[in-house]
């Protein structure tokens, strides 16, 4: 039997708003995270994922209180990323709503918190992020950054991404700094190369413009399609998406 494609809006949080911009940068106020959360939900998202996307660069955690609110208000699994450096900040996550948590500038700092996470928690809890932009200097082509795409790294992206699925990673977040908010569709060469090197599911993120990105996505290797400001602004409903994946002879959740 076929899985279900998920359909995940996200929520980048800065100082308790969501916010949006391009490439990463240029961020602009989107809404309330609980008002939103909660509309996701009825329109029927699959998951939703919560990305403190100031944290690391502030060196603080997430902000707890919200993530605890918007939990109270959705009934579907909830990613949370941000400001995750240790077993014990997953373990206050989990324990303010979060079902999954997602890691980035701090596994790559030190990988072994990947194991550590997966160890204590179980694989499926650990969701690893990658924010991921072209780099001629790494052997796919694609490198991971740091610090919400402000810092650039030299490990080879797809190199990262199989080294952390070997330590306990059970889930790639797979977000293309160059495609964000530019609307002009995912980067399906980064998802095929993502799906070629890994056994766990594959979220792709980064670039959806038009109901008809979505699908294209699925195809190239992706589990679950990501994004923010189409839904943000309303130009695209969760339904619409979903129609649109299911035309396509996707399976999708009712």
């Amino acid at each position: 039997m076929s899985v279900a494609v998920r359909v995940i809006p996200c929520l980048d949080v800065a100082n308790g708003r969501v916010v949006k911009g391009v490439n990463f940068q240029n961020l602009r106020d989107a809404g309330d995270p609980v008002a939103l959360a909660r509309s996701y939900y009825e329109q029927g998202a699959d998951e939703l994922t919560f990305l403190d996307v100031t944290a690391t660069i502030d060196n603080r955690s997430t902000t707890y209180d919200v993530v605890q609110a918007t939990a109270e208000q959705v009934f579907i699994p909830l990613t949370v990323g941000g400001g995750v450096r240790s077993t014990e900040d997953v373990a206050r996550l989990l324990g303010y709503g979060a079902d999954k948590v997602g890691v980035n500038s701090a596994a790559i700092a030190r990988p072994e918190l990947v194991a550590e996470i997966a160890d204590r928690f179980g694989a499926q809890v650990l969701v690893l992020s990658l924010d991921v932009k072209r780099a001629q200097m790494t052997a796919s082509g694609f490198v991971v950054t740091t610090h919400g795409g402000r810092t650039e790294t030299t490990l080879d992206a797809l190199e990262w991404a199989a080294r952390a699925i070997e330590l306990g990673a059970g889930e790639l977040l797979v977000n293309s700094i160059d495609a964000d908010g530019t609307k002009q569709g995912f980067d399906t060469e980064l998802i095929t190369l993502m799906r070629s090197v890994s056994s766990v599911p594959v979220i792709a993120s980064g670039g959806a413009g038009r109901v008809a990105d979505f699908a294209p996505a699925i195809t190239a290797g992706a589990d679950a399609v990501l994004a923010a400001s189409v839904f943000h602004s309303g130009e695209i409903t969760i339904g619409e998406v979903k129609h649109e994946l299911a035309a396509a002879g996707l399976e999708v959740r009712a």
